[in-house]
C-alpha cells in the first residue's frame, strides 16, 4: 500500500487495521455511546481506532473528532455549557456548538472565526438507545440519515406490547468479528452458559441452514435447549425452542427467541469496533413477557451471559478471526460462522487483523 493511498484514506493514528480493511469498515455505521449517557458534558468514544467526542448541543448529540483544531487537546477534556448549547475546550476555552462548528473564541470575541475551526463531524442516528455514527458515510446519507442511514434493524423494538430497553455497554479485549462469531455459535450453550440459562447434558445442534440475504443472512435454529434462567421457569415438555439470527454484515446481529406461549425476546448484539484488539458491546432488548421486571435485573443477568462469552473470546487464537477456510477446522455446528466468515471476505475485507 502506497503512502500516497494511506494518506487520501486518512487513518487513524496509531491505527490497528489495515489501509483498505479501515477504509471498508468506515463506510458502516457503528453505535458509540448510550443516548441516555450523552448530555451538556463532553463524553469520549473511539470507533476503528478514531477519538471521538459526543456531546449534546441545542438538544441534538454532535460526534466529533476528539482534538480542538486550535492547539490539539482533546475536547474531552473540557466542560459543556450549562444552558446546553455546546462544549468548550479546557485550553483555551473555544466553543463548539451543534454540527461541531466553532460558535466563540473568547480571546477575540468580536473576530472571524476560520472555517478550518469548526471540528470534523460525523453523521448521526439516534436510534434502539444508541448514538450511531459512520466515519466515512455514503454522501447520500449524510443529509437526512435518520431516514435513509443503514442503522440494523431491531425486532420489536419500541413496539406497544414489549418492554424495551438498552444494557450498559459492555467492553471485550477482543476483536469485534470473534465477538459477534461467539454470539452467533449455537453449540457452545451446554459448555459456556452451563451457568446461566444451558443444559450441560442437552449439547447435540439439530441441523439448521443460513439463508443469504442482501447484508448478512438469517439463520432459523430449533433445539430443546430453554432459554428461561437456572430456577425460574420450566419449559412443556419436548418444546421446541425457536432462534431466529439476523446478521447484518459487518458486526452486528439480532436474535429472537420465540418461549412458549407466544413469548418473544428479542435481543440486538452490535459489536462496535474501538480497535481491532478491543470491542465495545451494545445490546438493546425487546420482550412480550414479564414486561415489568426490574430493568436492574435484566441487566444484571445479561451481563453474567456477555462475561460467560468473554472469558472465552478474549482467550481465542489467533486473535484475528480467520478469514481463509483452511485456517481452522469447521464441523457442521459452524456453518453460521462459515456463512458470517464468507460474508465478511464478500466484503473485501483481507485476511484480518492480528492483534
Amino acid at each position: 500500500m502506497s503512502t500516497a493511498v494511506a494518506e487520501e484514506v486518512e487513518l487513524p493514528r496509531e491505527c490497528t487495521f489495515e489501509t483498505d480493511d479501515w477504509e471498508i469498515l468506515a463506510a458502516h455505521w457503528y453505535p458509540v455511546a448510550l443516548s441516555r449517557d450523552i448530555a451538556a458534558a463532553p463524553t469520549r468514544a473511539t470507533l476503528l481506532d478514531e477519538p471521538l467526542v459526543v456531546y449534546r448541543a441545542a438538544g441534538k448529540a454532535v460526534v466529533a473528532n476528539d482534538i480542538c483544531p486550535h492547539r490539539g487537546v482533546p475536547l474531552s477534556a473540557g466542560a459543556g455549557e450549562p444552558d446546553g448549547s455546546g462544549i468548550r475546550c479546557a485550553y483555551h476555552g473555544l466553543k463548539f456548538g451543534p454540527g461541531g462548528r466553532c460558535l466563540d473564541i473568547p480571546a477575540h470575541p468580536q473576530g472571524k472565526i476560520p472555517l478550518r475551526m469548526h471540528l470534523r463531524s460525523y453523521p448521526v442516528v439516534e436510534r434502539y438507545g444508541l448514538v450511531w455514527t459512520c466515519l466515512r458515510p455514503d454522501p447520500s446519507t449524510v443529509e437526512d440519515p435518520e431516514t435513509v442511514a443503514p442503522i440494523p434493524i431491531a425486532p420489536h423494538w419500541g413496539d406497544e406490547s414489549f418492554q424495551s430497553l438498552t444494557c450498559p455497554s459492555f467492553d471485550v479485549a477482543a476483536f469485534a468479528g470473534r465477538q459477534l462469531e461467539g454470539f452467533l455459535d449455537v453449540a457452545h450453550f451446554g459448555f459456556v452458559h452451563a451457568g446461566t440459562f444451558a443444559d450441560p447434558d442437552n449439547t447435540v445442534v439439530p441441523d439448521y441452514k443460513p439463508v443469504v440475504h442482501e447484508r448478512g443472512f438469517t439463520v432459523d435454529y430449533w433445539s430443546t435447549v430453554a432459554n428461561y434462567p437456572h430456577g425460574t421457569a420450566t419449559p412443556p415438555p419436548g418444546f421446541q425452542w425457536l432462534r431466529r439470527f439476523d446478521v447484518q454484515l459487518p458486526f452486528t446481529a439480532t436474535l429472537v427467541v420465540h418461549f412458549p406461549d407466544a413469548g418473544l425476546l428479542s435481543i440486538m448484539n452490535a459489536a462496535s469496533p474501538v480497535s481491532a484488539r478491543q470491542t465495545r458491546m451494545f445490546a438493546p432488548i425487546a420482550k412480550n413477557f414479564l414486561t415489568n421486571q426490574a430493568v436492574q435485573e435484566i441487566y444484571d443477568f445479561n451481563r453474567r451471559i456477555f462475561e460467560e462469552d468473554q472469558a472465552i473470546v478474549e482467550i481465542q487464537k489467533p486473535e484475528n478471526l480467520p478469514l481463509e477456510p483452511r485456517l481452522e477446522v469447521n464441523i457442521p455446528a459452524d456453518r453460521s460462522s462459515v456463512a458470517y466468515r464468507r460474508g465478511l471476505r464478500k466484503l473485501g475485507l483481507s485476511h484480518f487483523f492480528t492483534a
